[in-house]
C-alpha cells in the first residue's frame, strides 16, 4: 500500500470513529445552536492557527445559513506569509500570550441567547483556553471541538491549568489521533498528512446539517447560500443578498 492509500484508510477511520463515538455530543451542540439562533442569538466561532478554516467552513460556505458568527483575528491566523511580517513565528507566540482572548472580546457585545463553538486540535494554548473562559464569565455555553486523544495528552499551558475540555459544557472528539500527522513513509523519520482537518470538517458539516434540520423543524428555516447549480444563477445571486442581509441584521448587535 502506497502512502496516499494509508493516508485515505486512516482519514475513513477518523470518520468512523466520529459516526460511531460523537454523535450523541453533535447532538447536544446542535440542540443548543438551534436554540441559540431560532431565538435570534448567535454562535460566535472562534480558533487560532489553522483552525480558523473551520470557522469559514461553518459560514459563510455553500450550504451555510446565518446565524453563526466567525471571530478571524488575523495576528493569530494569517499563515500564508510563513516567515517575514506577519509570519508564523509570531501567530505561534501570540497564540501563547495570556490577555490576548480577553483583549479580543472586549471588541464585541455578547450576551444571551448567544453561544460559543471553539476550534483547537490541541486545546491547551493559552488564547483558546482564555477565549472559554470569558465566556463562560459572560453566562455563555460553550462547544469544544478538539482531538480529545492530544489534548489529555498535552500540557496545559494556561496559568488556570485548565484544558479546553475542562471549560466547555460540551466537548466534541474530532478523533484524530494524538500528534495529528497520521502516515508514516519509509525512509523518513517524521510522520505525514494531518487528520484534523478531515476531523474538524466532518464534525463541522454534521452540526451544521443537523442544526438546519431543526430549525426547519421548528418552522424557522435558514436562509441558504445555494450554488446556482441548484437554482440558476440570477436565484443563486438573489439568495445570496438576502443571506448576507440576514447575516448583517444578526450581528450588528455584537459591533454596538
Amino acid at each position: 500500500m502506497n502512502a496516499a492509500f494509508a493516508y485515505l484508510d486512516a482519514a475513513q477511520a477518523i470518520l468512523e470513529r466520529i459516526r460511531t463515538t460523537q454523535m450523541e455530543a453533535i447532538a447536544r451542540a446542535a440542540d443548543l445552536c438551534t436554540n441559540t439562533i431560532a431565538n435570534e442569538g448567535l454562535v460566535h466561532l472562534f480558533g487560532t492557527g489553522h483552525s480558523r478554516m473551520f470557522l469559514e467552513e461553518m459560514f459563510p460556505r455553500h450550504g451555510s445559513f446565518p446565524g453563526f458568527h466567525p471571530i478571524v483575528e488575523l495576528s493569530l491566523t494569517y499563515h500564508n506569509q510563513i516567515v517575514g511580517a506577519n509570519g508564523q513565528r509570531q501567530a505561534m507566540f501570540l497564540e501563547h500570550v495570556e490577555g490576548l482572548g480577553r483583549t479580543i472580546l472586549r471588541n464585541f457585545v455578547l450576551g444571551a441567547p448567544d453561544c460559543f463553538i471553539i476550534y483547537s486540535n490541541s486545546g491547551v494554548n493559552e488564547v483558546v483556553v482564555e477565549v472559554a473562559l470569558e465566556a463562560k464569565a459572560r453566562n455563555l455555553p460553550v462547544v469544544a471541538v478538539v482531538s480529545l486523544d492530544h489534548c489529555l495528552a498535552a500540557k496545559p499551558y494556561h496559568s488556570s491549568g485548565q484544558r479546553l475540555p475542562d471549560v466547555a459544557d460540551i466537548t466534541i472528539d474530532n478523533c484524530t489521533p494524538a500528534g495529528d500527522a497520521l502516515v508514516r513513509v519509509s525512509g523518513l523519520d517524521d510522520p505525514v498528512g494531518p487528520g484534523s482537518t478531515i476531523g474538524a470538517a466532518a464534525v463541522t458539516n454534521a452540526l451544521k446539517c443537523l442544526i438546519a434540520e431543526k430549525l426547519a423543524a421548528l418552522g424557522k428555516p435558514p436562509i441558504v447560500l445555494t450554488s446556482s447549480y441548484f437554482i440558476g444563477s440570477e436565484a443563486s445571486k438573489a439568495q445570496f443578498d438576502r443571506c448576507y442581509d440576514d447575516y448583517r441584521r444578526r450581528v450588528k448587535r455584537v459591533y454596538g
